[in-house]
């Protein structure tokens, strides 16, 4: 990992787009910083188009879509996207698994519960369960005393021995059934929304990270950007971002923002 202000000026004058985890990515010590949010607004003012890429349940993403200064929001993990039409006041909201499959998982994945549960002390369901479509979030240090990676390991073996799909986040563990990640769900929000191909235009996207559920992106994305937290996962992180920043959290998020607009301006990022 090559430091954020390593990036070629050249190489992030062309970057038109910007996709970002939410937790310890904009957010830092649980909270959303006012210039994590205002660096959102500046990348919008600026051109560049903005999506959240997240774990976070649904009934989250539906604020964030309406709310927030960004283009749309792919949630769960990528079992969804939501995009808010300004003008129009109307929401679209697209999934990956259609209702009634996503109905059938849902009781499955309480059986999967039960399992963790019982199996692994000091765990919890997240908070934020009841606002979720298509997944599983267990909670290892968000509400609850951190656990340590040993326990993290045996809730991401439960969810692959029931046969769900299992992905790390800096305070979740998420399960779900259906073979999607937030890469594939990004690939159809920006062909829908922001009409990109990414296969083909992903030199002009940055994505910014900072944990194991984030390796889809890094590995896709040649200039993906980890914050600093995201060193707390290394050897536990199937890839690696090609940028890291210096700070943590959303502060790091800024050092992103303040290259790819310094670079707009022709200038180096103080």
């Amino acid at each position: 990992m090559r430091a954020i202000v390593e990036m070629p000026l050249e190489d992030a004058r062309r970057i038109n787009t910007l996709f970002a985890d939410i937790d310890d990515t904009l957010t830092k010590d649980g909270r959303l910083p006012a210039c994590a949010y205002q660096a959102l607004e500046r990348l919008l003012e600026a051109g560049i188009a903005v999506a959240p890429i997240t774990g976070r349940p649904a009934g989250w993403c539906d604020m964030i879509a309406r709310m927030w200064p960004v283009s749309g929001v792919v949630g769960e993990n990528g079992a969804f996207y939501f995009s808010y039409h300004q003008e129009s006041r109307r929401m679209r909201r697209v999934f990956a698994i259609n209702d009634d499959q996503r109905a059938d998982d849902r009781k499955r994945l309480k059986t999967v519960r039960d399992r963790i549960l019982a199996e692994v002390p000091g765990t919890a369901i997240s908070a934020d369960q009841l606002y979720r479509e298509a997944d599983l979030a267990i909670d290892f240090c968000e509400d609850v005393p951190s656990l340590p990676a040993s326990a993290v390991d045996r809730i991401k073996r439960i969810f692959e021995e029931e046969g769900a799909v299992a992905k790390v986040s800096s305070i979740h563990v998420n399960g779900w059934y259906g073979a999607y990640d937030k890469l594939t769900m990004t690939r159809r929000f920006a062909s829908d929304v922001l009409g990109l191909d990414i296969d083909r235009d992903k030199d002009n996207i940055v994505f910014v990270g900072d944990s194991p559920n984030d390796a889809p992106m890094f590995r896709f994305f040649p200039n993906a950007c980890g914050v600093a937290n995201v060193l707390h996962f290394q050897g536990r992180i199937e890839a690696e971002p090609t940028y890291v920043t210096a700070a943590e959290g959303g502060h790091g998020f800024v050092e992103v923002a303040d290259r790819l607009l310094a670079a707009r301006k022709g200038r180096t990022a103080a």
